[in-house]
């Protein structure tokens, strides 16, 4: 039997969804997608500087799933800009987080 997924705590779902190059109609591009946990995760760590620990914590999740999650993210990010493909920020398994 497969484990339930564990919902992430998200701040709220981003408003911009969609980043792509420049000049290339989105119908020609391949996409990457994101989920919103892998966005929420790379959000807290990258641009709110807080540490992993922080970022697990805040999020609902443990610290070897966030690492996990950091991981993914950074390397569709870095596939979506090496390779010229669209990312698209969209679904998992998420909550919004009540402040």
């Amino acid at each position: 039997m497969v484990r339930p997924r564990k919902s992430k705590r998200v701040h709220a779902e981003p408003e911009v969804t969609y980043f792509k190059p420049r000049g290339i109609p989105l119908r020609e591009l391949e996409e990457v997608e994101i989920t919103l946990g892998e966005f929420e995760a790379i959000r807290l760590n990258d641009l709110e500087n807080m540490k992993q620990t922080e970022v697990a914590k805040e999020m609902g999740i443990s610290q070897p799933t966030l690492h996990r999650l950091l991981q993914n993210a950074h390397e569709k990010i870095a596939r979506a800009l090496s390779e010229g493909k669209a990312i698209k920020i969209f679904g998992g398994t998420y909550e919004i987080r009540k402040r």
